[in-house]
């Protein structure tokens, strides 16, 4: 898991009014769960952006006030419009305690099936799991390259160290079917076609 900093401040104030002045202010409310304490806090809108659009999951050294914690985006709330960020939580992760997350899937190579005319399908673009934070990735690489038509990856045949796949075992991830030929309906020489009655 990658680690990216970023540095927060605790609120001692919370509640709607408290939120709305934060945001005119460019920052995002924050709630930090998983530890001793509930946490609430504001970091900068920009800063925050960055983690909150991104694909990959990353590990969150979070600076509050000169205290430094590890954890990960659990939670995000947008505006319904302006997919401006309204509010995220963060679970604080612990070296020796499983985290759960939800991973970007990636297809690594061509598979056999698609050089025969085959076409690919992914069925599943993410993928939740659970191990150490130290065990978890920013992604998981899925190697395709042997996939032939009509053959499929399901959850069951993939496995990655230190990971638990909450998927159901027998959901398909990835696979390549044969092109259907669209029928070409061809009509018969009847002399009609061009004539005026």
């Amino acid at each position: 898991m990658n680690k990216v900093t970023l540095s927060g401040t605790v609120r001692t104030e919370v509640g709607t009014k408290q939120a709305v002045q934060l945001r005119r202010d460019q920052r995002v409310p924050c709630v930090l769960y998983g530890g001793d304490k509930t946490i609430h806090f504001s970091v900068d809108e920009k800063a925050l952006n960055k983690l909150v659009f991104t694909p990959e999951v990353n590990g969150i050294e979070l600076d509050l006030d000169g205290t430094t914690t590890l954890a990960m985006i659990s939670e995000k709330q947008f505006h319904p419009t302006t997919d401006r960020v309204l509010h995220v939580d963060f679970l604080e992760l612990n070296d020796n305690k499983p985290a759960r997350a939800k991973l970007a899937v990636r297809l690594q190579g061509q598979p056999v099936g698609v050089r025969k005319g085959g076409k690919l399908n992914q069925s599943m673009r993410k993928m939740r799991v659970k191990g150490l934070p130290n065990s978890i990735p920013t992604h998981l690489d899925v190697d395709i390259a042997e996939l032939d038509i009509n053959q499929t990856i399901r959850v069951s045949d993939l496995k990655f160290e230190g990971l638990t796949l909450l998927e159901r075992e027998g959901d398909v991830v990835a696979a390549v079917k044969m092109v259907k030929k669209a029928e070409v309906k061809t009509e018969g020489a009847d002399d009609k076609k061009g004539k005026k009655k």
